[in-house]
């Protein structure tokens, strides 16, 4: 008991001291991470928009793919994009493993799958029933899009935030590619699986704690959105 009254006590000192390492580790941690989120919602809401409306063959699997990959094993990404970056890999001349690039692709790779398959879910009820509507207006594809992302924004918003939760919480595939190294490509994570096997449970919880408070409070906002898009009518 004395161990870990003794550990909260350090992390809690090390939160409102500013410790300079927890900042940081923090630093890197958000970086990464909204970088991730950014280039996966550039990608995953196009995509999630034209699978939504699209209508081509083999549709229906690639959306099953892109659901499925929602469950993709984050070690197996931290391989794969090891392989592909590594010396002998076909993109190792460009130097990016163990650093925070690498770990943005393989959070990307892991991020675009959960803004694609959710969006598109979300865009494909919309477009079921606005569909009619705007044919009979003849409104044009691109327009349509636009007004299905605009009319359903609080729940495209929740879906960002479950990125993020994903991205922020992620450490198999970022620990592989990162390497974890101090003041490079350490993150919280990282930093909370190492310091916790060096015994140094100070820092470990100091960071878990802020982990917990990152993601209840992604919880509680993805609730609040959701309220104000239903108050309004919009969920």
């Amino acid at each position: 008991m004395d161990i870990f009254g003794d550990a909260f006590s350090k992390s809690f000192n090390l939160i409102f001291s500013f410790d300079i390492d927890l900042i940081e580790i923090l630093y890197l941690s958000a970086k990464v991470s909204l970088f991730s989120l950014l280039i996966s919602c550039v990608i995953g809401f196009p995509l999630g928009a034209f699978l939504a409306i699209g209508k081509f063959p083999l549709r229906n699997f690639i959306v099953a793919f892109l659901n499925s990959l929602m469950g993709l094993p984050p070690v197996v990404v931290g391989l794969i994009v090891y392989l592909y970056l590594s010396r002998s890999g076909p993109f190792g001349f460009l130097g990016l493993l163990y650093t925070p690039s690498a770990m943005v692709i393989a959070q990307t790779i892991l991020i675009i799958p959960i803004i694609g398959s959710l969006s598109c879910q979300i865009l494909e009820d919309l477009d079921k029933e606005y569909k009619d509507l705007f044919k009979s207006f003849v409104i044009k594809r691109s327009q349509a899009i636009s007004a299905y992302l605009y009319d359903a924004r609080y729940s495209l918003f929740t879906v960002v935030l479950a990125g993020f939760g994903r991205a922020v919480s992620e450490v198999g595939a970022v620990i592989i590619v990162g390497g974890n190294i101090d003041h490079l490509t350490r993150v919280m994570t990282t930093a909370i699986a190492l310091e916790t096997s060096k015994g140094e449970l100070s820092l470990a919880m100091a960071l878990g704690i802020i982990l917990l408070l990152v993601s209840l409070s992604i919880n509680f906002f993805v609730v609040w959105i959701k309220h104000i898009g239903k108050v309004k009518g919009y969920v």
